[in-house]
């Protein structure tokens, strides 16, 4: 018999210490319904990163009439969703000037920063938040995470390409403008932190009471201030901004919580859902070795983190600059020596398989998302995720086409099945554009971004 009481989203099973967020459910409501309409699901938004670029001819497709029915080698294992898939070649990359000897210090460190380092400053992290944590920032004070950082390998590249600090090399989740977000490279400690482990089992953390006017007063002072202010003061003031709107939707998630326990205190349902949503994937630490069911388990547990609505934002970084090789391909060559290739017919197949490999790793994480039911659709409908590296050729390092793939349809927000090759934009521009898609509002642009590509967007 269907029972009239609502349990709160935030909801976890719990035992020893741990716990994981539940599933939507039939009696559950998200925090975002608003009274007296019909509840959605929230949209979450991902990023999965690959260096060195790709071989153009193997990753674009022909046309925008081919794309769904022939899609070129590089796609071949999204055909069965790219109907949820968008392309677009015409976002350029930052323009990496005055630092042009420090190529691969730049792609990754640019990806979701859309700006460059400071020049002033090399020897140290000074670039400015990135677009993941400007998502966590407004979002993630609705979830246990505010953001999830994955890495396949350890963030410990040792190079200083003009004078650049180290860590550009392997990070692109930056919280402010100096600090950079480390990645979990640990399966295990990645499912032991979406379990929540806590040191005292059954303890709850009380919040301090904290003054919602007074935060509306100082993030629409700091507003007005900001105009005012020289570019160097207005970053410091941005950083503020930002850690001030972390404390403010925390409060927001707070406040949602007392108001949903007062609810079911009162024996009053505010929502429901229909219950036919998929139960939680299943997670095995694999045993070995093999690149492919590491990187697999990885996606798994951000599809995991998705489904549980453990956090609506993550990252994921499948290699880094320099160093890694695929021995699961057949053969051990460093993927950024054979991105080098001056069109040796051997080096460019090699190039192409490595990124049909990393592309086919995305691919198993988004088709996964696609087969979970969620409310009216699937996980994927209510997912923006992103796959794309920081260069467009390894072999050049040019950066005016950059490759980039977006699946899901972002809550119906994201107009898909599209490939659009006349777009003019840049990856500021993208990063901005994806960020409204989610439902994050923002109030200044991010990197080097002038607009909103409106060409994606269902308007």
């Amino acid at each position: 018999m269907p029972s009239n009481h609502l349990i709160d989203r935030r909801t976890y099973l719990r035992g020893l210490g741990a716990s994981l967020g539940l599933p939507l459910l039939e009696s559950m409501g998200w925090a975002e319904a608003a009274k007296g309409k019909s509840v959605k699901p929230p949209v979450r938004i991902g990023f999965m990163y690959m260096p060195h670029g790709v071989i153009m001819d193997q990753f674009w497709p022909a046309s925008a009439d081919s794309f769904l029915k022939t899609p070129p080698p590089a796609l071949e294992s999204l055909r069965p969703v790219l109907n949820q898939c968008l392309l677009m070649k015409g976002i350029s990359g930052v323009p990496i000037s005055p630092f042009n000897g420090a190529p691969h210090a730049l792609e990754l460190s640019t990806w979701l920063t859309a700006m460059l380092p400071d020049s002033d400053t090399r020897n140290r992290i000074n670039i400015g938040i990135s677009a993941d944590q400007i998502a966590a920032n407004y979002i993630g004070g609705l979830t246990s995470l505010p953001s999830l950082e994955l890495a396949t390998m350890p963030q410990t590249h040792k190079e200083n390409q003009e004078g650049l600090n180290e860590g550009y090399y392997s990070h692109c989740s930056f919280r402010s403008a100096t600090q950079a977000v480390p990645a979990e490279t640990n399966p295990r400690s990645v499912l032991n932190r979406l379990f929540g482990k806590s040191d005292r089992p059954g303890q709850t953390t009380k919040t301090d009471p904290l003054d919602r006017p007074m935060l509306d007063l100082i993030i629409g002072g700091a507003k007005d201030l900001r105009r005012k202010l020289p570019q160097n003061d207005q970053q410091k003031l941005d950083e503020y901004l930002d850690s001030v709107r972390a404390v403010e939707r925390r409060i927001a998630a707070i406040e949602y919580r007392q108001k949903e326990a007062a609810l079911e205190k009162a024996g009053v349902a505010a929502s429901k859902r229909n219950a036919s949503d998929s139960p939680p994937i299943e997670i095995k630490i694999p045993v070995g070795d093999k690149r492919s069911e590491y990187m697999q388990i990885m996606c798994d547990l951000n599809v995991l983190a998705f489904q549980t609505d453990t956090t609506r934002v993550s990252t994921y970084i499948g290699s880094t600059p320099n160093g890694v090789s695929y021995p699961e391909l057949g053969f051990n060559d460093a993927h950024h020596s054979q991105t080098h290739h001056n069109n040796e017919a051997v080096k460019v197949g090699r190039v192409a398989a490595i990124t049909k490999f990393n592309i086919d790793q995305f691919a198993y994480m988004v088709k996964k998302m696609a087969s979970l039911r969620e409310g009216d659709g699937t996980l994927l409908d209510n997912c923006i995720m992103m796959w794309g590296s920081g260069l467009e050729d390894g072999n050049k390092h040019s950066r005016e086409n950059l490759p980039f793939i977006i699946a899901g349809k972002g809550g119906g927000s994201i107009n898909t099945g599209r490939f659009l090759d006349k777009i003019k934009g840049n990856q500021g521009d993208l990063l901005s554009t994806l960020l409204t898609c989610a439902g994050v509002s923002l109030d200044r642009p991010i990197g080097i971004a002038t607009k909103q590509i409106k060409e994606m967007m269902n308007v």
